[in-house]
Order: structure tokens, then sequence, then C-alpha cells
């Protein structure tokens, strides 16, 4: 194709409708046909990134390969697409300014006024035009974040009435997600706010080609002509989105409403393959059909929001499906985990997983449940600071170095097992110290590590600031906790295991990040075969009695 084509997907009436997976769907059913399809995400917030936000503000910040800070919604694409993601992929309001003022202060702009148009225009359509300047897609997909009308919104609206202007007819096209409700006390679907919401859209110069409309009920045909005729779009183009069981349902559904077939006549695209949803199909199968079923507590502290940990939950999904396993996910808030509350908490679980997370509130309670896997042969999973937290509780129990902890929790620790490494200790931004994006580790033989990856080099993505002190590994070492896994270059310390524990393993990056469902990640599918074990062995004791 000698043009990228360019489709942007907003939203109104309601935040949350899922333009996420609209996106990520209607990209896996492009990619499915053979288009190479990517998509992007347009965050109106000022931050630079999501990198410093609070996960009960924003979700989970999810890492590219490269080392950038992203939205969640990046998640959802590289687990539907199985393609990697980058920088590019995610622009924020916050990037934008920063772009435009660093670019007036070296006097790019020869003395004129910098106004929103054209300047923070011309940079968020240069940002959009990235991933497609190179011809290495034939479809880029662009979501704004927010809802039409919102003024952090209205310069991505702007950008785009703009850039639809300029590429012309059929490389260019609005795809509007709404909501259409329903009123129990009238029994009905109500199009109202939809066709406002386009109202508003057409206000700012936009005119939508496709309709998504959220539901918890079938659009019947007459709503649809109603739609089409007040909101200005084809009849075919009226497309419903109507509640799943999963997210991965979505696809499928938005193949059986023919969103795929309509995109690509819009576009004056070829529409002359099937999609091919094989492999999606068959884990559709495998997910929907489990033989079995385990108990995973999720230890953190942050699972009031689900999606503080949206990539571990997907992560679980993918290995389940993989082990023809359901995965019962259930939530342990770490503070509120102590000696008296913990087996009640954890003693009927198959396996438990220690999450990732910034300071010290709820690591004691962390600390207590990494113990109890220890001491229980409870297969166990720590995750960054879950794999710090079992490096200080062996410290703490089986060393005995009663006062072991992170520089993190105790700057003033005697035994610090975790640490900043020495070059990290002068620098005062917060970003400055983190270690981001994908990094080498070299896999020791006859470790569980090493059967997972069936390598002895893997690559994998970090995003944390404190690291194992090597000052102790011959400590630790020596006492049972392994180090099967080290960064070639920098000799950090990547995984630990215990070899006597049927498994326990500790590791410093995300493996989450690079769980798709074309992909799942090695060591979710190890972890959730090992909980489906235990469960097994646990059942056969029982029946035995």
């Amino acid at each position: 194709m000698a043009e990228t084509k360019y489709i942007f997907v907003t939203g109104g009436v309601s935040s949350s409708l899922g333009k996420g997976i609209i996106a990520a769907s209607l990209a896996k059913l492009l990619q499915a046909r053979g288009y190479k399809t990517t998509i992007q995400k347009l965050d109106p917030y000022i931050n630079v990134d999501p990198g410093t936000l609070n996960p009960y503000e924003h979700g989970e910040c999810y890492v590219t390969e490269d080392g950038a800070e992203t939205d969640l919604d990046l998640g959802h694409y590289e687990r539907f697409l199985n393609v990697n993601t980058s920088q590019a992929n995610n622009v924020t309001t916050g990037r934008i300014y920063q772009s435009v003022i660093e670019k007036e202060r070296r006097g790019e702009f020869l003395g004129k006024t910098v106004q929103v148009i054209p300047h923070i225009t011309n940079e968020i359509k240069e940002r959009i035009q990235l991933l497609g300047k190179n011809h290495d897609y034939d479809i880029v997909i662009t979501e704004i974040g927010g809802t039409v009308g919102d003024i952090e919104s209205l310069p991505y609206i702007e950008a785009v009435r703009q850039l639809n202007w300029e590429l012309g007819d059929d490389n260019a096209l609005i795809i509007h997600l709404t909501l259409v409700p329903f009123l129990a006390a009238a029994g009905e679907l109500k199009t109202k706010p939809t066709q406002h919401s386009v109202k508003t859209l057409m206000e700012s110069g936009l005119r939508a080609d496709i309709l998504v409309c959220r539901t918890e009920h079938e659009l019947s045909d007459d709503i649809r002509r109603k739609l089409a005729l007040f909101c200005n779009v084809k009849q075919e183009a009226v497309i419903q989105s109507i509640d799943a069981s999963t997210i991965y349902d979505v696809p499928n559904l938005m193949l059986k409403e023919g969103l795929d077939t309509v995109t690509l006549k819009k576009l004056n695209l070829p529409d002359e393959t099937t999609p091919n949803l094989t492999q999606w199909n068959e884990f559709l199968k495998r997910h929907k059909n489990p033989k079995h079923k385990v108990n995973i507590g999720l230890v953190g502290k942050y699972v009031e929001l689900q999606d503080s940990y949206k990539s571990i939950l997907e992560a679980f999904i993918h290995a389940g499906a993989a082990n023809e396993v359901e995965v019962n996910i259930e939530s342990i808030h770490s503070e509120f985990i102590n000696d008296t509350t913990i087996k009640n908490r954890i003693a009927h679980l198959d396996g438990i997983l220690v999450a990732p997370g910034f300071g010290e509130r709820g690591i004691e309670g962390k600390i207590d449940a990494v113990r109890y896997a220890r001491e229980n042969d409870l297969p166990f999973l720590g995750i960054c600071l879950g794999m710090q937290m079992a490096v200080i509780e062996f410290a703490r129990n089986v060393l005995h170095l009663n006062k072991a902890n992170s520089t993190e929790m105790d700057p003033a620790t005697p035994h610090p097992v975790i640490d900043l490494m020495e070059e990290q200790k002068e620098i005062t931004h917060l970003g400055g110290t983190m270690r981001l994006g994908s990094w080498e580790c070299t896999v020791k033989d006859n470790s569980i590590a090493h059967d997972v990856y069936k390598s002895n080099q893997i690559f994998e993505r970090h995003r944390h600031r404190y690291e194992y002190n090597n000052k102790y590994a011959e400590q630790l070492e020596a006492q049972g906790l392994r180090s099967t896994g080290i960064n070639p270059k920098t000799n950090l310390v990547e995984i630990v295991e215990i070899p006597e524990h049927p498994w326990f393993v500790g590791v410093q990056y995300h493996p989450e990040y690079k769980s798709t469902v074309a992909n799942p990640h090695p060591l979710f599918t190890a972890f959730v075969k090992a909980a489906k074990e235990y469960s097994q062995v646990k059942k056969g004791a029982s029946m035995a009695q």
C-alpha cells in the first residue's frame, strides 16, 4: 500500500466505555485480514507520562520494550495484536506542551506568538503521523482519551479535524463510541445521549463515519434506523457493542457486526479475505472450557482497583487457557495481613503472587505472605517488589538478620539486602533512577527459570529503582536462596529461587507486560501449572482422609 490510512476513535456520553478494547478488536480483525496495523493512544492529561501517577488514579503503568511508561490501553493493544508498541504509541498533553515549549526556547518559531492553533495542533498531527511515516503500517488506529466536549480533549479533536481534511477522502475515518442506556422504568433503550454526543462532535467540525454503541440490550432495527437518521451515518455503520463475558469475545462480536467490513469500505481498501482467527478462537475455546480450577491469591496494596494489576490479571487468563485451567484470583490487601489473619487468607489457596509496587505501605503483610508460602510449600511467584520482599523475608527468617530491609523502606537498616546502586544515589529526579524497558538476563542451568524459558538468554521488561544487594549474595546463596538469573552487563540479580521448595520464584522484572493471547508468558504458564499440581495433591490428600 502506498498510503497509510488513519482511523480515529473518539468517545462520548461516558468514560470507560471501552474505546481501547474496540480499537484493539478492530485492529485484530484488520491484522487477521493481512493488513499491518498498529494503535496509538492520545491522553489528554498534563502529566508527561503515567509513570508518577498513583495506580488508584489511572490504573497500572504499562512499560514498552523501549522503556516508555505508558497508558494501560497499550497493554490491550499488545495482548490482542502480539506486536510490540513503543514511545510513539502513547502521547500525552504534557509531552506535547513540553516539546512545543522546548522548541520555542530554542527559537524554532522565529519569534512567532506560540498558540494552541497552529503550534500545539501541528505537534499533535506530527505525533499522530509518526507511526505511518516509514510506511511500516497500512493502517494506524488512534484512540483519543476522554469524551468529546471535555476541555482537555479540544486540541486533539481540532488536530484530528485538520488532519481529516488534509489526508483527504478514503484516507481517514472517524469511529465514535457512545452509550445507548437502558431505562428500566421505561423499559426501553434511549438514543438521545448518543444524538447529543454526535452533535457535540459535529460542533467541533468532525462527522462520525461509524457509530459503535455500547449497550446492555440488543439494538433493534428501528433504533439503528433512528440513530442512522439523527446522527447522519449509514445504517450499516451503526455497530452494536453489547456487554460481553470477556474482552476476548469482542473481536468476534465486531466481526459479526461487520465493523471491519464497513471500515475497509470507507477507507476504499480491498475486502477480499476472511479474517483468520483460528488461533484466537482456539484460545477462547480453552479459556471457556477449563478442565480444572485453581485459586491464586494476588497479594498487593492497590487491590481495590482491578486496573492497578491489569496486565497480571490478563497474563493469568492467558496462562489459564494454556493449562486448560480456570484461574480464580483472590485479591488480598497486604495491609490487612498479619499473624492472626494470614492463615484464613492464604491456607486454602493453591498459590500466591506477591505483586509489584512502590513505598513502604503494606510491605510487612507481603513479607508475612512470602514466609507462609516458603514454610508451607505453597507455589509462589514474586514480581519486582514481590521478589524484593522474598529476599528480605529470607534474610530475616533464615539468615536471622532481623532488621534486614530495603533502603526504600528503611534508609537506616543495618542490613540493606535491597538497595540503590552506587551510581543511582546522587540522582534526585525520581525517573532518573528507574531501570526501564527491556534488559538482558542470563539464566543458569538446572533451575526452574531454565526449565520455564528453555534458554540461557532472555529479555524482560523492567520498571523499578531498587536492586538486590550483591554484598549479601554469598550469605543468601549459602542458606538456599539461589540467584538463577543475572544481568550480564551489570551483574545485578534478576531471578531468585529456592531449589528445595516445590515452586518458589521471584523476578526483578515484569513478565506480565509480555504475555499475549498468541504467546502466554512461560513464567505465568509454569506458575499456574504448579498451582494446578499443588491443588491436585491437596485434593488427593483430602480424599485420603
